[in-house]
C-alpha cells in the first residue's frame, strides 16, 4: 500500500466524520436531556427504584466495561487472521442500528428498548475506534503521523457539528418541518446519526486497503488470547511506551472528565440554561477544530512531547480556572480554552503512540487495543473520583480542582519519555 496518499488519508479521515456524529448529537448534546425527559425521575427496578440519571450513567458504564473486556480480544483475533477491516464494519453497522432502533423510544413504556439501544449504539461507537485508529501506522509515514491524526480528528469535529445544527433546527422549530409530536424530532435526529453513520463509512471502507485473511486452524479466541499476551510482553519490555500510557491513562481520564461533566458543571454551579449549554457544547467543538491544526503544526515545529506538555499546563490553568469561575462569561472563557487542547491532545496522543510502535506494525490493532482499554478504565477512573469527590465535599469545584492533579501527575510522567521516540519532525507531503 502507497503511504502517504491523500485519497487514502482523507478517505480514513471521513469515519470521524462518520461516528463523531454519534459523540455529538447522541451521548453528548440530545440524548442525555432526552432521556431524562421522556423517562420517569424514578423507575422501578428489581422490587426498588433508580433514578433514570442513574440508569443513563449505569447504561454507560455497562457499555465501557463490556468494551474493555472484549476489545483486547478482538484485536488479537483481528491482527491474527487478518481481518480489521471486517471488524471496523461490524462495530459500525452495530452502532448505527443502535442509533436507529432509538426511534422506537417515545415513553416510558419503551425505555428499556432505548436503553438497550443506546448501549448498542456506544459499543458500536467505543468498539469500532481501535481498529480504525490502528490504520493510522498503515497509512502514513511517521513524519505524518501528527498532521493526519488532526486531520482526522477535523473531520470528525466538522462533520458533527453540521449534523448537530440541522437537528437542533428542527427540534427548536418543527414547526418548519410540518411536525407535530413533540418527541418526533429528536427521534428523527437519531435515526439521521445512523444513516449519516453508515453512510459516509462507507468512503472509508471503499478506500482503505481490503483485508487479506489470513489461514489460521480455528480456536480463534485462544490465539487472539495469545496474540494479546504477545503484545503485552513486548510493551512490558518497553520502558518509554510504558511510560507514555502511564501518563495518558493519568491525563485522558481528566480530559474525558471535563468533557462528560462540564455541561453539568454549568448547570449546578452557574445556573446555566438549556440553550446556553447547547451553545457551550458548539463553542467546544467549533474551537477545537483549529485547535487540532495548531498544536499538530506546533508538534512539527518543537516536537510531540514539548506540544503535549504545554497542554498538560493549560489544562490545569483549565481545572484552577474552573473552579474560581463565578460568572457564565468566565465559564464560556473556560470552554473556549478546553475546546483549544481538547482535539490537539487527543488527536497528538493517537500519533504519539503510533510513532512510540514505529518498526512494530504486524500487530497494530492489538497496540492499540491497550491504549483504548486505558481510556475506558481512565473515563470509569476519573468520573468516579470526581463524584467522590463532589459527595465529600458537597461541591463540584473541589472536585473539578482535583482533576488539576491528574494532569499534573501525567506532565511529570510524561517528561521521562525519551524525546527521541516521539519528535519525528518533516515537512507535509499529503
Amino acid at each position: 500500500m502507497q503511504l502517504n496518499d491523500k485519497r487514502i488519508i482523507n478517505g480514513w479521515a471521513y469515519f470521524d466524520w462518520a461516528n463523531s456524529a454519534y459523540y455529538l448529537v447522541i451521548s453528548t448534546a440530545i440524548f442525555p436531556i432526552y432521556f431524562s425527559s421522556v423517562t420517569l425521575d424514578q423507575i422501578p427496578l428489581f422490587g426498588g427504584t433508580i433514578s433514570n440519571t442513574a440508569l443513563y450513567s449505569f447504561s454507560v458504564s455497562a457499555a465501557y466495561i463490556l468494551i474493555a473486556f472484549l476489545s483486547p480480544l478482538l484485536s488479537g483475533i483481528a491482527d491474527y487472521t487478518g481481518r480489521r477491516m471486517y471488524f471496523l464494519r461490524g462495530f459500525t453497522m452495530v452502532g448505527a442500528v443502535g442509533c436507529i432502533a432509538l426511534f422506537f423510544f417515545h415513553s416510558p413504556g419503551t425505555m428499556w428498548i432505548g436503553t438497550a439501544a443506546f448501549i448498542l449504539g456506544t459499543i458500536g461507537a467505543a468498539g469500532g475506534l481501535v481498529f480504525y485508529d490502528s490504520y493510522l501506522p498503515l497509512i502514513a509515514t511517521e513524519d505524518q503521523y501528527d498532521r493526519v491524526s488532526a486531520r482526522g480528528y477535523a473531520y470528525g469535529y466538522v462533520g458533527s457539528v453540521l449534523l448537530l445544527m440541522f437537528c437542533l433546527l428542527m427540534i427548536q422549530k418543527p414547526e418548519w418541518f410540518h411536525i407535530t409530536n413533540p418527541t418526533l424530532p429528536s427521534r428523527i435526529s437519531f435515526v439521521l446519526v445512523g444513516l449519516w453513520w453508515i453512510g459516509f463509512s462507507q468512503i472509508t471502507f471503499n478506500r482503505l486497503p481490503a483485508d487479506l485473511p489470513i489461514a489460521h486452524p480455528g480456536k480463534l479466541l485462544a490465539k487472539g488470547w495469545k496474540e494479546l499476551m504477545h503484545v503485552w510482553h513486548l510493551i512490558k519490555d518497553d520502558t518509554h511506551i510504558k511510560r507514555f500510557l502511564a501518563a495518558y491513562f493519568f491525563y485522558i481520564a481528566g480530559v474525558h472528565t471535563v468533557i462528560y461533566l462540564a455541561t453539568l458543571f454549568a448547570d449546578r454551579e452557574l445556573g446555566f440554561k438549556d440553550s446556553e449549554l447547547i451553545l457551550t457544547i458548539l463553542l467546544l467543538q467549533l474551537v477545537a477544530i483549529p485547535g487540532a491544526l495548531f498544536f499538530a503544526r506546533v508538534s512539527r515545529i518543537k516536537g510531540n512531547k514539548f506540544s503535549l506538555l504545554v497542554q498538560l499546563v493549560i489544562w490545569v490553568i483549565i481545572c484552577v480556572g474552573a473552579y474560581a469561575t463565578t460568572a457564565k462569561w468566565q465559564f464560556f472563557t473556560i470552554a473556549g480554552l478546553v475546546g483549544i487542547v481538547l482535539g490537539g491532545i487527543q488527536s497528538l496522543s493517537r500519533s504519539t503512540y503510533a510513532k512510540l510502535l514505529e518498526g512494530r506494525k504486524e500487530d497494530p490493532t492489538t497496540f492499540f487495543s491497550f491504549m483504548d482499554v486505558l481510556s475506558k478504565v481512565a473515563i470509569v477512573s476519573g468520573t468516579f473520583i470526581f463524584g467522590l469527590v463532589n459527595s465529600i465535599t458537597g461541591s463540584m469545584r473541589y472536585s473539578v480542582l482535583v482533576l488539576a492533579v491528574f494532569f499534573v501527575i501525567g506532565f511529570i510522567l510524561l517528561t521521562t519519555v525519551a524525546r527521541a521516540r516521539i519528535n519525528t519532525v518533516g515537512e507535509p507531503t499529503a
